[in-house]
């Protein structure tokens, strides 16, 4: 009888648990849908720095071992290093391993392209947002070629091309689980933001757009999602405009509680200066609601997703669509994650 095929994904963190729905959503959404699209397939997941403990777990049927390497520094690193090389080992002599995945071109890659070049193991790296910047040290370590490379956009692509000179041959979007959502729902929102409140999200040019857009429509109602070290500075803001009957900040909310607000959202508002490709923009504009953002991900235009190159800009179009009676708030799938993990799948 042959032996179950096991698939290897390192990354730098994974849920805690079933009901850590905020550690790495997108990730979370893949490795689900790589459950559904090939049911025989046997997924172990080795989490570097999260969780802050080290442990062997279930989730959802799959086996996470985390190392908890988070504060490790210098020597401590190499240290960890070892450790996942040697459980790596152990994985491939107990099971039948058809190759590795890293998260990111990280630490992840590094140790997964040592282990993989030495077992003669097909390696993938998936490029997804921050790693493809200048100033990955990994980059010149891991030494990737242009087939290990999958983008997880045509931007992370070219950006990853531009800083490095090597060319991702492989693009592999990002995508929602058309299960988790519906449309079927009043739209009580004018505009929604969900995220990490840092400073790359840019939540004060939110906060700018709103305190324009109200001078026009007073009664504009706004949820923004997450938390994060800005939640301070954003709450100081919106009291400095004196938007608090307009803006709800409502801290960190599970993913399916994000979900059921888009689905109540007219406008999602994406201010970040960067994104390799982001899912709570794909998951808006199937929620029902069009996305506003500076960063423009694909080569190929999306229905109901607006491009803008600065704030006035966001505040023009946002006005446009709200006070326009014929804007249409239907659903776009602009990609599914059953999809991506079919052609991940497919480079195995």
């Amino acid at each position: 009888m042959e032996q179950i095929k096991t698939l290897i994904i390192l990354s730098p963190g994974f849920a805690k648990d079933e009901q850590d729905t905020t550690c790495l959503p997108a990730q979370q959404v893949f490795v689900k849908a790589l459950n559904k699209n090939f049911p025989s397939l046997q997924i172990i997941i080795l989490a570097f720095q999260y969780p802050y403990i080290e442990k062997k777990y279930k989730w959802f049927g799959n086996t996470i071992i985390s190392f908890n390497g988070v504060e490790k520094r210098k020597l401590l690193r190499l240290l960890l290093w070892q450790h996942v090389y040697k459980v790596l080992r152990k994985i491939k002599r107990q099971n039948n391993v058809i190759g590795l995945l890293s998260f990111w071109c990280s630490e992840c890659a590094l140790v997964g392209k040592v282990f993989s070049k030495k077992n003669h193991l097909k390696h993938f790296i998936w490029i997804l947002g921050q790693d493809a910047k200048k100033d990955n040290r990994y980059v010149k370590r891991i030494k990737p070629a242009p087939h290990e490379l999958v983008a997880m956009s045509d931007l992370l692509s070219e950006t990853f091309f531009k800083n490095y000179k090597i060319k991702p041959a492989h693009v592999i979007p990002n995508g929602v689980d058309t299960k988790m959502l519906s449309v079927a729902t009043v739209k009580k929102i004018d505009v929604m933001g969900a995220g990490s409140l840092i400073p790359l999200k840019q939540y004060d040019v939110f906060i700018a757009v709103i305190f324009e857009i109200q001078k026009i429509m007073p009664d504009i109602n706004v949820v923004l999602c997450g938390a994060g070290p800005e939640e301070k500075k954003l709450k100081e803001l919106i009291q400095h405009y004196h938007l608090e009957e307009n803006i709800l900040l409502t801290g960190e909310k599970k993913h399916i509680e994000v979900l059921q607000l888009m689905q109540q959202a007219k406008i999602f508002l994406h201010t970040s200066s960067y994104e390799g490709f982001s899912g709570v923009c794909l998951e808006a504009l199937y929620a029902g609601a069009h996305v506003i953002s500076f960063v423009k991900a694909m080569h190929h235009s999306i229905d109901h997703w607006h491009i803008v190159s600065s704030k006035e800009e966001m505040v023009k179009k946002t006005l446009q669509l709200l006070s326009n009676p014929l804007t249409a708030y239907t659903s776009v799938l602009a990609y599914s994650m059953d999809d991506s993990a079919k052609a991940m799948m497919k480079l195995f």
